[in-house]
């Protein structure tokens, strides 16, 4: 063996051996992948991967994703062995290793950088949250087509600024879960070459060997994706690893599945090819043996040989460095032929707006008949993104429907490039895959795009996945949801969403805003915008809201406080609060003209966001719903779920606890009490129970 095959060697069993200690000793994690995985994910890194540890958020860095988060041991060894040093966003270092060999140690405690599974943002090298299988192989996906998109946007005669390449190591479990078909369907029909799944075929899920659910030949649907498919037939041989990965590198009209056979835990003589090689430590006895079976001294722990760290430095480190320097020079130089366009890319990477990205916004004028809220939302998005070039999305089909589609010059279709489009087109069409689609999002946010996706509320179920890691990572992807209630009428229950708001508004750090006309739309995206920590959901109706006369009403600003007063009694001393978001303020506005008219004193309150709101301060909250006046009725057309925090629980609130029904709109709304009648009658309640004592004040 020559001395850098045994160097290799080295490094994969030093990989192997810190998993393995790192998982026995926080008695709980998953050793079985990193053990068989390392010479994949070696040759990848050692060999092939442009990543400079001293910069690890330059822009044009390869990305590796573990799709397999349940391997995050082996992502953490590889971090800490090439010495990648910890940064900010802005690629600024802060101060020592991302991964320290003490990190290592406390692997899954508290404080640790080495945390269960990869989280993104806390771990300086972790390029996306993984962990719910199929979401690493997705995001990916949406990280090839914003290489893509830069390049053909950014890229000029002699100045390839962008063109680096997507990794994503995944198993069988990223492999059944349906996310991933969605994600690999359309990266075929995009032709996304700079794309590479690896798939560590190890035959093993946590109820044992896979054959018991999965037979399918994952080939020959690949191949139906229009995918080119690589087969490794030995785990250790880093000839044919190599081999494959120069495949991928040569292949430019599709993306490249790498399929790997490996063992399971290999070189775990006695759990080999077992689920318990996969799902829990080894054991004290057992992880002697694997250290034994590589040559290991079975007594030292988390063990760093002499040399492993240096030929990491002298191969991929060295290799790093020298590409991210010789961009930083090419960027100079594209900066100042170019300064527009150096310029964008600057903000792009801090997530700053341009100078004037909201100077276009439309004014709604008063109207009666009014519009619907998506209408409204898609004369502003085309405003916004007119002056925004990174601003892009699409929908899951229903771009006519949620109307967002980009309409203005030279916006174009994302495509491979021909006659139905190319790389530079700012409308992606998902097809029906809302799941996908949210994923993708995850990723070209990722990648310091600004990413929208669109779809009906109801099937914000089929996407919660992803918008769930969208909320843990804290990006700022938007996601546009329509068709918000019951007024979808002759569709039916199937499509009226009822718990979705308040599932929406039960995940921490997810935005949700529902305005009430044209003119909260308009202050909705103001809002969302400068965004930067947080994503968000965008509610809108299909059908036509009042647009509010604001000369007497309040101001639709009031929106960027997540609640505000509309319409107040002529004192500004209310007797009874009317609480409402969305579709249904206009009809407590119309509940308060009639009231005040018979000498009732209402305050009407649109709610547009409750997460907004309660990020204001207690004096103006007290201000807008103050505490004395307990007399209160909420007026939301979706589950009641989570209003008693505002209506207290005398307080009376007219939502849904049922699913909806088959009937014209207007039935609809009259079968379930979404009338002016009806608030009045819940305010006339609310009152008397306040007189005879019922309420307090």
């Amino acid at each position: 063996m020559t001395n850098s095959a045994q160097l290799d060697q080295l490094c994969i069993n030093t990989l192997r051996t810190l998993s393995v200690d790192a998982v026995q000793q926080a008695q709980s994690g998953h050793p079985g992948t990193p053990m068989d995985a390392a010479p994949t994910v070696y040759c990848l890194w050692q060999h092939f991967l442009r990543y400079d540890p001293q910069h690890p958020n330059w822009p044009n860095r390869d990305r590796f994703v573990l799709s397999s988060g349940h391997a995050s041991m082996l992502l953490y060894s590889l971090l800490y062995l090439c010495e990648v040093q910890a940064t900010n966003s802005s690629d600024e270092q802060t101060g020592g290793l991302a991964v320290t060999l003490d990190d290592i140690k406390r692997f899954r405690q508290a404080g640790s950088r080495c945390t269960g599974h990869p989280e993104h943002g806390w771990t300086t090298g972790v390029e996306t949250t993984t962990g719910p299988l199929g979401q690493g192989v997705a995001t990916s996906v949406g990280m090839a087509i914003a290489e893509r998109w830069l390049a053909a946007t950014y890229n000029r005669p002699d100045y390839d600024l962008f063109g680096h390449k997507v990794y994503a190591l995944c198993g069988d479990g990223d492999m059944m879960e349906g996310v991933s078909s969605e994600a690999a369907s359309l990266a075929g029909h995009l032709q996304l070459a700079n794309l590479c799944w690896i798939y560590d075929d190890n035959h093993i899920s946590i109820e044992g060997r896979t054959d018991i659910t999965f037979t399918e030949n994952v080939a020959v649907r690949f191949l139906s994706y229009g995918w080119n498919v690589v087969y490794v037939a030995d785990a250790n041989s880093l000839e044919q690893l190599a081999r494959a990965y120069n495949t991928f590198l040569s292949t430019h009209d599709r993306p490249t599945l790498i399929i790997v056979q490996s063992h399971i835990g290999y070189g775990a003589p006695h759990k080999q090819d077992t689920k318990e090689a996969h799902g829990e430590p080894l054991g004290e006895e057992e992880v002697r043996l694997a250290k034994e079976f590589y040559g290991w001294n079975p007594d030292i722990q988390f063990h760093v040989p002499d040399g492993v760290q240096a030929y990491f430095k002298a191969q991929f480190g060295l290799r790093g460095t020298n590409l991210q320097a010789a961009w930083a020079h090419l960027f100079a130089s594209y900066r100042t032929q170019y300064p527009d366009l150096a310029q964008q890319i600057d903000r792009m990477r801090h997530r700053e707006l341009p100078e004037d990205w909201d100077s276009g916004l439309p004014v709604f004028a008063t109207d009666a008949k009014g519009m619907a809220t998506r209408d409204a939302s898609g004369k502003v998005l085309n405003a916004i993104a007119e002056k925004m070039p990174w601003l892009l999305g699409g929908a899951a089909d229903l771009s006519p429907s949620t109307k967002t589609q980009l309409d203005f010059e030279y916006a174009g279709d994302f495509q491979a490039p021909g006659e139905l489009g190319d790389y530079r087109g700012r409308n992606i069409h998902y097809g029906v895959r809302e799941h996908a689609m949210c994923a993708i999002s995850n990723g070209l946010s990722l990648s310091n795009l600004r990413p929208y996706a669109a779809s009906f509320l109801v099937f914000s179920d089929y996407a919660r996945g992803a918008l769930r890691l969208a909320a843990i990572m804290k990006i700022p992807v938007i996601t546009i949801w329509t068709h918000d209630s019951i007024s979808m009428g002759e569709d039916g229950p199937t499509h009226q969403p009822v718990e979705h708001l308040a599932s929406l508004r039960a995940m921490p750090g997810m935005m949700v805003l529902r305005p009430a006309d044209a003119n909260e739309v308009v202050e909705a995206w103001r809002v969302i915008m400068p965004l930067k920590d947080r994503p968000v959901c965008l509610v809108l109706t299909r059908q036509a809201l009042t647009t509010l006369d604001r000369t007497r009403y309040a101001s639709a600003k009031g929106v960027a406080r997540g609640a505000y007063v509309l319409a107040d009694a002529p004192d500004q001393k209310p007797d009874v609060l009317l609480l409402s978001t969305g579709s249904e303020v206009a009809l407590c506005i119309a509940a308060y003209e009639q009231m005040k008219l018979e000498g009732i004193k209402v305050r009407v309150v649109s709610m547009p966001s409750w997460d907004l709101f309660e990020c204001q301060d207690r004096a103006y909250r007290d201000s807008v719903l103050p505490p004395q006046i307990t007399a209160r009725v909420a007026v939301e057309a979706a589950s009641s779920l989570g209003w008693e925090r505002y209506t207290g629980f005398e307080g009376s609130i007219i939502g849904l606890d049922n699913f909806g029904l088959s009937a014209p709109m207007k039935v609809v709304v009259q079968h379930f009490g979404f009338e002016t009648s009806h608030v009045v009658a819940a305010v006339r309640k609310q009152l008397m129970r306040h007189k005879t004592g019922g309420l307090k004040s």
